[in-house]
């Protein structure tokens, strides 16, 4: 049993009874594990029942409860929003926000939020994402992830380019007192990118919640309180 970094004690493993998945003819050993581990965790019967999308939903939940990031927001950017999960939480604790979120996949509709099918990489991503809005908003969440390739090195990159492209994101278009949540990988945030986080908010921490999976090498970074900007800056 390992000890929480949100405090309590987690084992990784769900009390009730394991479900075994057999080996059907058309299913390779990777897809059986992945189906095995779905039946078998308590987040994704949770979020079956509490009516999320995923069970990514508690990551921001459990991140909230400790640094409190969703009080009072009023504008919110989901980054990476696919299949909603996150988005979900902030329509349930902020029912008067303005939200609007983007991905490459395509995401059902969720009431009060503005959806774009797009490429957050693309140069009219950030202008569209604002002008939807409509105003500065104070929280920008990001749950982008890069596809992987099996090369933790090149993954490692391809996420940070990403998560670099959201904080930037964030800097240039948060109101002053706004925060930034953001996952990364094992490792933390790299040099540069926590040198600029550092310099543009009043704090910067980060965290593993205990819905993150035990073997997982995400870590989520919450930066605080955008200062205000220099003339120019």
């Amino acid at each position: 049993m390992t000890k929480s970094l949100f405090g309590g004690n987690q084992s990784g493993r769900s009390k009730a009874t394991k479900e075994r998945v057999k080996t059907a003819r058309k299913r390779s050993p990777q897809s059986a594990r992945w189906l095995e581990r779905q039946l078998n965790d308590p987040y994704v019967k949770r979020a079956q029942t509490d009516g999320f999308r995923s069970r990514a939903a508690y990551k921001l939940i459990e991140l909230d409860e400790k640094f409190g990031f969703l009080k009072g927001k009023k504008a919110v950017v989901d980054l990476g929003m696919a299949p909603g999960g996150w988005t979900q939480v902030v329509r349930k604790r902020l029912p008067g926000a303005k939200v609007v979120g983007i991905d490459l996949l395509p995401v059902n509709p969720i009431d009060g939020v503005e959806i774009f099918e797009m490429d957050f990489m693309d140069d009219a991503a950030p202008a569209r994402l604002s002008e939807a809005l409509g105003q500065a908003p104070d929280l920008v969440i990001s749950d982008m992830a890069a596809n992987t390739v099996g090369h933790r090195q090149t993954d490692h990159l391809r996420t940070m380019g990403l998560v670099e492209a959201a904080a930037d994101f964030a800097i240039q278009t948060l109101a002053e007192g706004g925060d930034f949540v953001s996952k990364v990988f094992a490792g933390g945030t790299d040099t540069e990118l926590l040198a600029m986080l550092k310099a543009n908010f009043e704090t910067v921490k980060h965290g593993k919640p205990p819905s993150s999976r035990k073997g997982s090498v995400e870590l989520f970074v919450v930066a605080r309180g955008r200062k205000a900007q220099s003339p120019g800056g």
